[in-house]
């Protein structure tokens, strides 16, 4: 059995989802922390409020394809432990820094966590960004699980992103220690997407490899059943 090919999208629909996402997860925070700071804002106050940003990116993304999705649930219940964690405990810049890098190797638990589970994370983080959210493209995306290939693909990919952003949250809580905040609040969400878009790019390359054997291995066994009929 071959794959069935994934229904037209629309690229200008994914490109502005892109931007909308960088600019309120990147742009949005540094320059937002950076003029309360010029207006008198402590850095634990400042570095609070631009948090505020990746909120409304979330907000945005549940009304833009008006439901709640699960990536959209696992989202919003990460915003809701960095406010806490953020929330308790010792009251400085530094200290955020470094809850904030704990939530983020949390994620990196959840990964590895979800390899226990019917499907790993991984799969509904594909189905976010390889579809547009209309009811073909995520009925085709749910279909590809009966693909022993896909199946694997799902979970390498989960186990990759797991062990990596357990990785980065020991770099940021390290760099927290050693650099400045100033200097975290421009780096941090450098490394942050920086490993983001290295994982993207791994993910791209790895998968376009995957399918590719995937449908070598489907050719072959096509053809050892015409040969055998």
């Amino acid at each position: 059995m071959t794959r069935p090919e994934p229904p037209a999208r629309s690229g200008g629909a994914a490109a502005l989802g892109w931007i909308v996402t960088i600019g309120l997860n990147v742009v949005a925070p540094i320059i937002t922390y950076h003029q309360l700071r010029d207006h008198g804002w402590s850095e634990f106050a400042a570095l609070l409020a631009s948090g505020a940003w990746p909120v409304l990116d979330s907000a945005i993304h549940v009304a833009w394809r008006r439901k709640l999705d699960e990536f959209a649930i696992v989202t919003l219940v990460f915003m809701a432990i960095t406010a806490v964690v953020s929330l308790v405990g010792a009251h400085s810049a530094r200290a955020l820094m470094v809850k904030d890098s704990c939530v983020t190797g949390l994620f990196g638990l959840l990964c590895l966590a979800t390899l226990l589970a019917p499907r790993p994370l991984m799969f509904y983080f594909g189905r976010k960004f390889a579809t547009d959210g209309t009811r073909e493209s995520t009925a085709w995306w749910n279909g590809l699980w009966q693909f022993e290939g896909f199946r694997r693909t799902m979970n390498v990919m989960t186990t990759v992103w797991g062990v990596a952003y357990l990785a980065e949250a020991g770099v940021r809580i390290a760099l927290a220690y050693v650099l400045s905040t100033d200097t975290m609040v421009v780096l941090s969400p450098i490394l942050i997407y920086g490993v983001l878009g290295a994982l993207a790019l791994w993910t791209a390359l790895y998968g376009k490899r995957s399918k590719a054997q995937g449908e070598r291995r489907a050719a072959a066994a096509a053809a050892t059943r015409a040969s055998a009929g």
